[in-house]
């Protein structure tokens, strides 16, 4: 059986000809410096430059580097789950090939996992962590999915991300379903872990190569979501059972805030005879009211706290959320349609996701804290 090692980075691989020689030496030169007994694991999908003759020729000199090769069932997602299976450490990093992650954060990643943390993660929108170099409708779609990961992992800033390390027990024999580029969702929503840390980093865009984001990226990500979904609720296992509770209750509320919302604005209007823009802004705030009281006693179970103070805070953050939903699916509205040239009806869809994520999210971070 081969030596085992003190960390295993795993670097999946398409393509990535331009980029791979020098992220292997950087990954190298991170472990020399930190004496870390660390390998490199390449997971390449059959690539058509010259990625895998690189590889080949750097590890028939280094020890540490190793490549596999997979012809079939290609997808990052995929080849991560492989590395996985493959690493010769009980500590398991991944990392992208093109330096948007930077390599001489590992071993705080190390240092994490060996300090009791079962999964270590990288975090773009924590404080400290940023976005460089992305276009407008890439951070929107980027935000857009993190929100909605927030639904599943509402304690997790960043739970879309693509640099994190986790303790091999958490992913050993767990019935991970890899697809698209999320991997980390699916060890989120499938793994079996406790805790869990974040660490702050600043995402660069690739200098080399081509990105590999796609429109299909999106569906399998949505795909993703709804395959953790049902796990959870069929083997009420992990965090997300719970937490998907909330969200589908959270939603029933707003569809019949929506019902409220109508139902007075037709009996203001048409039988009490106000104007149709003072039974708006009428039917607003009552379904607005509505919503509260419905997620207060049911969705989050806050009305054995019968203290009329925190009630009406809790009612006043709920009203401001609310508000601000209605500015974010506007903006994003305006954003895609007139400065991305998305076809306005999708990106319509797109504002009430991202306005329904906000929502609930703020709310479950603020208006709830703790529910």
């Amino acid at each position: 059986m081969a030596e085992s090692c003190d960390l295993a980075v795993i670097v999946p691989t398409f393509n990535e000809e331009e980029n791979i020689a020098a992220m292997i030496g950087a990954v190298d030169a991170v472990f020399r410096e930190n004496g870390i007994r660390g390998e490199v694991l390449v997971v390449d999908d059959d690539s058509k430059d010259r990625t895998i003759p690189i590889v080949r020729e750097i590890a028939a000199r280094q020890e540490n580097v190793r490549l596999i090769v997979r012809k079939e069932d290609h997808g990052l997602s995929q080849s991560v789950v492989e590395g996985f299976r493959s690493a010769r450490s009980d500590i398991l990093l991944v990392i992208d090939a093109d330096f948007s992650h930077p390599p001489k954060l590992i071993p705080r990643f190390y240092e994490a996992i060996r300090g009791g943390a079962d999964i270590a993660i990288g975090s773009r929108y924590m404080e400290g962590g940023d976005i460089e170099k992305w276009p407008l409708a890439r951070r929107i779609v980027s935000l857009g999915a993190t929100a909605f990961g927030r639904l599943l992992f509402p304690e997790v800033t960043d739970p879309v991300s693509g640099f994190f390390a986790v303790r091999r027990e958490v992913v050993d024999g767990a019935p991970l379903a890899p697809r698209g580029y999320k991997i980390l969702m699916e060890v989120l929503g499938r793994g079996r872990w406790d805790s869990f840390t974040e660490i702050p980093f600043v995402f660069r865009d690739r200098e080399e190569g081509e990105s590999k984001l796609r429109a299909g990226t999106v569906i399998d990500y949505l795909r993703q979501c709804a395959g953790i979904v049902r796990f959870s609720i069929t083997h009420r296992a992990g965090p997300v059972s719970d937490e998907w509770t909330k969200v589908l209750r959270f939603g029933l509320v707003g569809l019949s805030g929506i019902l409220v919302n109508m139902g007075l604005l037709y009996a203001l209007t048409e039988i009490a005879g106000l104007y149709y823009l003072v039974s708006a802004v009428i039917a607003i705030e009552l379904s607005i009211v509505s919503n509260f009281v419905f997620n207060d006693v049911w969705t989050f179970r806050s009305a054995r706290d019968l203290r009329f103070e925190r009630n009406l805070r809790r009612f006043w953050s709920f009203q401001t959320v609310s508000m601000a939903g209605l500015a974010v699916n506007m903006g994003v509205l305006y954003l895609l349609v007139d400065v991305a040239g998305v076809y306005y009806l999708a990106a319509n869809l797109a504002g009430i996701f991202i306005a329904f994520a906000w929502n609930y999210t703020a709310n479950r971070h603020y208006t709830w804290r703790g529910a």
